[in-house]
């Protein structure tokens, strides 16, 4: 079973956050690190979403709360680390729940010294003083970026006395971003117990997914699941599309009752210490893939199989794609949903029609997660796909869409079918970290069968 909360301050984890920001200072070079938490949005009234910690800030902090900044330095001989943060306050906790403080902002999270976050306007200057350049990411939050540049601002009125102020503004992006890119071992732990929950996830699902049964109560077995391994939230809300709604690709009202012989598609994954999961599992609410279904079914699956056997070092996300795309291609000419011949179905992009996303997107703290797809070079991207590296983790995602409105043999008409998995890029390939949900057209029906 996961520990209590998958947010608790272990040592390996403490050590790992300084790690991380003394890489990002590396990388920086001589500077000042600005970091802000992700703001409290209202739902309505007096009452607020979720929250959710921005995933820079959590990656370089560790910290899951509102109003807090973080400031990261190698121009100050004993602050190298700095938080701002709310203050411990009794009448505010009874309402909302504990707050790590100031003094546990020291002891928990390591900083060197942290304050109030109502000192910021005085304390920000200081940490400005001098620093040639400051990482900041400007215009995410206008409201901070106005307390931000007014310290900016104070601190240039400063010169006279001999001060220097930061001439440079640095999106983190380019620093942090190329990090978050590859796994340590303790975010693999986190994204395989994400996987663990998404794998009973999909597991209760498919024993409650019956016809009359609405997607809803497909949605709640769900994240029953996810919550019951302790996870904070799914990584992205659910989608449970039965019949003609598996052929909407972001569809997310889960409101039909599901009938006979439909597909049902369940795209859901969960998030574990803000690690995300992302899995696609698609099969027969009834038990028994129609003739039709399954035809389609097996050319998904024969191309996502492909696909993952391409994943390793030095391939690209658009070698994945191409070979993607040359087996679902080549699957929708042989069981007559296009036409070919298939050099020229692909030059003409007539699979387009059925299959008009991409393969893969790169997974972490976000479920699309951070990290270039091509290689820059000078002033732009070049056209040169980046090469996989060891530790990256992708999804692979084909599939094929035929509304019921599409032009295409009567019998494909509403049928959609989504396969996705979680590769982590090895040193001698390639892992496929959720290759323990099962997804072969015969292991599906057994399962469905047993129900």
């Amino acid at each position: 079973m996961p520990p209590e909360s998958p947010l608790a301050f272990a040592p390996a984890l403490t050590t790992e956050l300084a790690e991380r920001r003394r890489v990002v200072m590396e990388r920086f070079g001589a500077g000042v690190v600005v970091l802000t938490s992700a703001p409290v949005h209202v739902r309505n009234h007096d009452v607020e979403h979720p929250y959710r910690q921005d995933s820079d800030f959590f990656y370089l902090t560790g910290l899951d709360e509102p109003e807090s900044v973080a400031v990261i330095t190698n121009r100050h001989a004993e602050h190298r680390y700095v938080l701002f943060v709310r203050p411990r306050d009794p009448e505010r906790e009874t309402w909302d729940g504990p707050r790590i403080g100031v003094d546990g902002a020291v002891k928990q999270l390591g900083a060197d010294a942290a304050f109030p976050i109502s000192e910021l306007a005085e304390r920000l200057p200081g940490y400005l003083a001098n620093a040639p350049r400051m990482l900041y990411a400007l215009g995410r939050d206008p409201s901070m970026d106005t307390r931000v540049l007014a310290a900016l601002h104070l601190t240039r009125r400063r010169q006279r006395m001999g001060v220097l102020a930061p001439t440079e503004i640095v999106d983190p992006s380019a620093h942090v971003h190329p990090m978050r890119l590859f796994k340590s071992a303790l975010e693999l732990d986190a994204m395989s117990r994400a996987i663990e929950a998404t794998r009973e996830g999909h597991a209760a699902a498919m024993r409650v997914a019956k016809p009359g049964a609405f997607e809803y109560e497909v949605e709640a077995e769900l994240v029953r699941a996810f919550r019951r391994h302790g996870c904070e939230r799914p990584a992205y809300e659910p989608i449970v599309g039965s019949g003609p709604n598996a052929t909407i690709l972001h569809y997310r009202k889960n409101d039909r009752r599901m009938e006979e012989n439909d597909l049902l598609l369940i795209d859901a994954g969960a998030e574990w210490g803000y690690q995300s999961a992302d899995v696609t599992r698609t099969f027969p609410v009834s038990g028994r893939f129609t003739k039709p279904q399954r035809a389609v079914y097996d050319v998904v699956l024969r191309a996502q199989e492909l696909a993952i056997a391409a994943v390793r070092p030095g391939a690209t996300v658009e070698d994945v794609h191409r070979i993607t795309v040359r087996a679902i291609t080549e699957g929708m000419i042989e069981i007559g949903l296009i036409e070919g011949p298939l050099e020229d179905a692909i030059e003409k992009e007539r699979y387009k029609a059925f299959y008009m996303h991409r393969t893969s997107h790169w997974l972490g703290m976000d479920v699309h997660d951070v990290g270039s797809y091509f290689v820059y070079e000078g002033e732009g991207p070049s056209t040169r796909p980046r090469g996989m590296e060891a530790g990256a983790v992708l999804t692979i995602e084909p599939g094929i869409y035929v509304a019921k409105d599409a032009k295409a043999p009567s019998e494909y008409l509403g049928i959609g079918v989504r396969i996705e998995d979680d590769v982590l890029v090895t040193e001698g390939g390639s892992r496929n970290l959720t290759a323990a949900i099962p997804k072969k057209a015969d292991e599906l029906e057994r399962i469905l069968a047993s129900r």
